[in-house]
């Protein structure tokens, strides 16, 4: 058992990429070194790992990738998110939990704009953070809310993990930035409930805003920044453009509301900083998809998809179980590994099983892609906390309580995605985006 063990490729597969990274080695590297052993070890020809290394980002709709990453650099140092952060504090800021609303409604609002979880929580953290504190919020429920929240940019549409999903899973993307409204939204809620009740406790209210009038200048001042998913959204909805040349769309737009509107993009300096960093992010992202990509063809390629899913099939055939099952590796998956990786490893496998039991693929996007979202601020790797405790000074340890409640949140709405799949499909459907 133990020697025909030892010379199942699908077995050095799995092991050659988890013990370098039980050993901290950086997760591209251990994709990488576990798909070139195997492809070496088991002849698979090098000019197929080449070609398959080009086909994995040789792809049209991976070009939203950077320019959204771009888009979302922009606008934040445009002072859109400024500008959102004021109108959410106008309208909310008095109330019992009202910062702490508005930080959930402004993270929600601003993953729409990012796509993603870190980029949130860098963007809105540096403003959201001190002004919580300043308002008498404890630091690290502050930080908490800020880190948990920002897990919601994937799943708020335009989203780079829909983007990532849908080029795996062969599936529509548009139909899944249809999809992850409704449940992005409902998730946003229960953190909302959940930080108001943690508010409402501890006494957390902030100065009462006592003329109307900055509401409406404050509404004035936030418009350009808040008609930018409404124009995205728009044009994709509408058929104008799809969700790659959506991606150039916003990039543009940015830049004629902060060089012409705003003209808080005063510099070639300023550009050549936005340009580094988008071209710093998106590399790390690339390498990812590029790494993930050669794993899961070779996984594919030695039979580790069909017998990982047989696995799971000989464990139970009740789809509930399995299910079950499916979730509970995903949220493991996502304490050690990020959202790309993910769907690179993990989908492949899953797919035979979507089809087995019928599954709605857009519905299984929504739910895996919510999955991944709390797993930004689940602890080992809980990147989005560990940006956030950058920024705000504290220890991960010191988050991770504060954090707990609204983890908790999250999954008490993921419960709901699953048993509900009209949650998800719902709003593809009624577009005519879906079957």
């Amino acid at each position: 058992m133990i020697e025909k063990l030892l010379q199942d490729p699908a077995f050095w597969t799995v092991a050659l990429f988890v013990i370098p990274l039980l050993l901290r080695v950086p997760i591209a590297i251990a994709l990488a070194s576990s798909a070139l052993v195997v492809a070496y070890k088991w002849d698979m020809g090098y000019e197929m790992l080449s070609y398959n290394i080009y086909a994995g980002i040789a792809k049209f709709p991976l070009l939203a990738i950077p320019f959204f990453i771009l888009a979302g650099v922009i606008m934040e140092r445009a002072g859109i998110a400024g500008r959102i952060i004021d109108l959410m504090k106008a309208l909310v800021g008095s109330r019992t939990g009202g910062l702490a609303i508005a930080t959930v409604a402004v993270a929600t609002f601003w993953g729409a704009v990012s796509g993603s979880g870190p980029a949130t929580v860098a963007a809105l953290g540096l403003i959201l953070i001190p002004g919580m504190v300043s308002t008498g919020y404890d630091k690290p429920f502050a930080t908490a809310t800020v880190a948990v929240t920002s897990g919601l940019a994937i799943v708020i549409p335009p989203s780079i993990a829909f983007i990532v999903y849908g080029g795996v899973a062969n599936v529509s993307v548009p139909a899944l930035f249809a999809a992850g409204f409704i449940p992005g939204l409902l998730v946003a809620g229960c953190i909302m409930l959940a930080v108001w009740i943690i508010s409402y406790k501890k006494g957390y209210r902030a100065a009462p805003v006592e003329n109307p009038e900055p509401i409406g200048k404050a509404f004035k001042n936030a418009f350009w920044g808040v008609m930018t998913p409404v124009i995205i959204l728009g044009g994709i909805y509408g058929g104008i453009f799809t969700p790659t040349e959506a991606a150039a769309v916003a990039v543009v737009y940015g830049l004629v509301v902060g060089l012409f509107i705003y003209r808080t993009l005063t510099s070639l300096s300023q550009l050549f900083e936005i340009f580094a960093a988008t071209v710093h992010a998106t590399a790390i992202v690339m390498i990812v998809v590029t790494c993930a990509g050669l794993f899961s063809w070779v996984g594919s390629t030695v039979g580790l998809v069909e017998k990982s899913a047989s696995i799971l099939l000989a464990v139970s055939e009740n789809q509930w179980i399995v299910l079950f099952m499916i979730n509970i590796i995903l949220l493991l998956a996502g304490m050690i590994l990020d959202a790309i990786s993910i769907y690179y490893v993990f989908l492949p496998i899953l797919l035979p099983l979507i089809v087995h039991f019928g599954w709605d693929p857009i519905w299984f996007g929504v739910m895996m892609t919510i999955n991944l979202a709390v797993g930004q601020v689940t602890p080992p790797v809980a990147v989005n906390l560990y940006v956030g405790a950058n920024i705000s000074g504290l220890r991960i340890e010191d988050i991770t309580k504060p954090a707990l409640p609204l983890i908790g949140a999250a999954l008490f709405a993921l419960v709901l995605v699953i048993v509900f799949p009209e949650l998800s499909t719902f709003t593809p459907r009624i577009l005519g985006l879906s079957p």
